[in-house]
């Protein structure tokens, strides 16, 4: 039996790229399933990480019988996108900066990476650098702080301006900067309040199209939407729970892992 296409993220970034999911695949259902109860996943050790990503991504394809499974966060695809797919008979789709697209867009040839801390620090982020951005000189920012921010606006909490301002604040250092990488998932969902506390105005670009372009490619035969999707958490909470029925989810379950 066909299952729905099942987005999986630490918390509510894999949001950002639902809507692009559902303009490259309009009729197939799609599932989200968030380890909210351990975020973020900045502070654990990639070991930890590993075993957990593995575990809570197998329940929730258990769960759903899903078609294909897109990692829409940086970190589990750094760490664990291998490993997923040496475990699951499904297609895997990952998540990585839009370094490529952004080093095309520039026309100064200076780009800022915003990511969380782990995502600038890996040596996986530099590789990208090197292979698509060679040319480039590319501030590498992390902005830890935001991915906070943006799971309060999903739960319709406010917005702490002040925060977004410093932390796009280095941009200031480099004026030639014309071109910057949302290169955490839950960036996008920010994207209109951090172009406002911006210091000068940038080209955002993000992997959303990217990611539902590709998972339109492989996806095998995903079931056909009939009504809200259905969503999974680790962590029941109500601002979640909000904020999944505004991208057009049904009240979401608990996911129980196996021991």
């Amino acid at each position: 039996m066909a299952g729905p296409v099942l987005v999986f993220d630490s918390g509510a970034g894999g949001l950002s790229v639902v809507a692009a999911l559902r303009e490259q695949l309009p009729e197939a259902a799609l599932a989200y399933c968030c380890d909210n109860a351990m975020l973020p996943y900045g502070i654990r050790t990639d070991e930890w990480l590993v075993e957990r990503i593995i575990a809570v991504c197998t329940a929730a394809v258990a769960e759903t019988r899903a078609d294909t499974l897109v990692v829409a966060c940086n970190t589990a695809s750094t760490l664990a996108l291998d490993e997923l797919r040496a475990r699951l008979e499904i297609p895997v789709v990952g998540t990585v900066p839009a370094i490529k697209p952004a080093a095309h867009a520039s026309r100064s040839g200076h780009i800022a990476l915003l990511a969380t801390s782990a995502t600038v620090a890996r040596p996986y982020t530099q590789q990208l650098i090197d292979s698509y951005a060679p040319d480039c000189r590319v501030m590498r920012l992390a902005a830890d702080t935001l991915v906070r921010q943006a799971e309060c606006w999903i739960a319709g909490e406010a917005l702490d301006e002040q925060v977004l301002r410093e932390a796009l604040a280095p941009l200031a250092e480099d004026p030639r900067i014309d071109t910057v990488v949302l290169g955490c998932t839950h960036f996008p969902l920010l994207r209109d309040a951090l172009a406002a506390a911006a210091p000068t105005d940038y080209l955002w670009i993000d992997s959303g199209q990217a990611i539902a372009r590709r998972t339109a490619q492989v996806a095998r035969h995903p079931a056909p939407r009939t009504s809200r999707d259905q969503a999974w958490v680790t962590a029941l909470n109500d601002g979640l729970a909000r904020g999944l029925a505004e991208y057009g989810f049904a009240s979401p379950g608990l996911l129980r892992l196996v021991d």
